[in-house]
């Protein structure tokens, strides 16, 4: 299990807000970083900091021996069968929009369908909206249960022999709510279409398989998962990927450039055009070795424990209602919550005062929010370095803010 020296490894966690010692919940939203990935980052540009793959001196030489060296240490992350399915980008949001620029415009024509679910980031809903208006395709959305699960059968009936892709968030960043990506997958094949997958919010806290999950496309942030902002990574099937053109075009993913066409390099280089993105990539390579050694299956249990037991203290909060799955088993540490007549931007700002960190808002996920019947909610994310003692800061703020709205009005 997770221990109390975890924390200290988190130099930002060491301060006062407002005079009270921080206690971050926001984790969902960016998640802090450890002194390794720090290090990392500093010691990159101290002593190795060079372009990669195209110097032959030794300070270009370090530099692509540490961003290949990331690119390694993200295949056996996410189980890839080889680092030519790895493919360094910007985030998530870059992630989703190359599959759907690419593989999207080259697969899906007039009438076709895309499939998605109500409980979607934006950066997973938007890209197949403009697509559908580009193709001519239908844009359909898979029902939630009334606790904001999915069933398989209302996967498969959203699923037709005219889909061509599913698109699935692994973990809502808005509910914690997991879902079934291995069984929606074999719907996906069973009829025809790929399965891409929002990891962004999984792959900080679960073990990730891709081989074993059998999705076509997997999309994840570093900065979610201790690492630093900037910096992505795109899964695709090899053979998938070797079928679809590039999006961006120039330096680092040309083999030979005429007056009047040119030709691209392999996998995984010819989706990273220009410079790529070395520091950041060779920060993701210290996360991932952080989180490997404090293990992700530990991280996993020690974030269904946290969700337990802020529901449980939260619950005896009057007025109090939390959405989602209420088995903290079926989600994952986001516990997300409004109090009965007060904006969540208020409770965010009285907590605060407090030197609490939630988060407020529509959380990217408008459609969710309609679905909800709510215009916002205040969410609290726990991570890694979160205990039972920031729940109860968190439980003692609620209560403040409470008495105070109750006083107020």
């Amino acid at each position: 299990m997770i221990n109390q020296e975890i924390k200290s490894y988190f130099p930002i966690l060491n301060q006062e807000i407002n005079g009270h010692p921080l206690v971050y919940l926001d984790s969902a939203a960016t998640s802090q970083k450890p002194v390794q990935v720090i290090e990392a980052l500093k010691n990159y540009y101290e002593f190795d900091n060079s372009n990669v793959h195209r110097g032959v001196h030794t300070l270009g030489n370090r530099a692509t021996e540490k961003y290949e060296g990331a690119r390694e240490k993200v295949q056996k992350f996410i189980n890839a069968s080889s680092t030519e399915e790895v493919i360094f980008v910007r985030g998530t949001t870059t992630a989703i929009n190359t599959v759907a620029q690419s593989y999207g415009r080259a697969n899906v024509d007039e009438g076709d369908e895309i499939v998605i679910t109500y409980m979607e980031h934006h950066s997973n809903i938007i890209p197949w909206q403009q697509l559908a208006k580009e193709r001519g395709a239908i844009l359909k959305y898979i029902e939630l249960e009334e606790d904001g699960t999915i069933s398989l059968e209302q996967v498969r009936a959203a699923v037709t022999e005219r889909t061509k892709i599913v698109s699935m968030v692994y973990v809502s960043n808005v509910l914690g709510t997991m879902n079934p990506v291995k069984e929606v997958a074999q719907i996906a094949h069973e009829n025809g279409a790929v399965l891409v997958v929002d990891g962004a919010q999984a792959a900080p806290h679960l073990k990730i398989d891709v081989q074993q999950l059998d999705c076509d496309f997997f999309a994840f942030s570093g900065h979610k998962m201790v690492g630093p902002t900037g910096i992505g990574v795109l899964y695709g099937k090899k053979a998938l990927l070797n079928e679809m053109e590039p999006v961006e075009f120039g330096g680092e993913m040309i083999d030979f450039v005429g007056l009047y066409d040119s030709t691209w390099k392999e996998l995984p280089w010819k989706f990273e055009g220009g410079t790529p993105i070395i520091a950041g990539a060779v920060g993701l390579g210290a996360a991932i070795d952080f989180l490997n050694e404090i293990g992700l299956n530990n991280i996993e249990q020690h974030e269904h424990a946290m969700a337990a037991y802020a529901m449980d203290r939260m619950s005896g909060i009057e007025g109090l209602e939390i959405y989602g799955p209420r088995d903290p088993l079926k989600r994952a540490g986001i516990v997300t919550f409004n109090l009965n007549d007060v904006h969540p931007h208020d409770v965010a700002t009285v907590l605060d005062m407090s030197g609490i960190a939630v988060r407020a808002g529509h959380h990217c996920a408008q459609p969710l929010m309609k679905w909800l019947n709510v215009t916002a909610t205040a969410r609290a994310s726990f991570y890694l370095y979160n205990n039972e003692s920031d729940v109860d800061r968190l439980v003692e703020g609620l209560r403040t803010a409470k008495e105070y709205f109750n006083n107020v009005f």
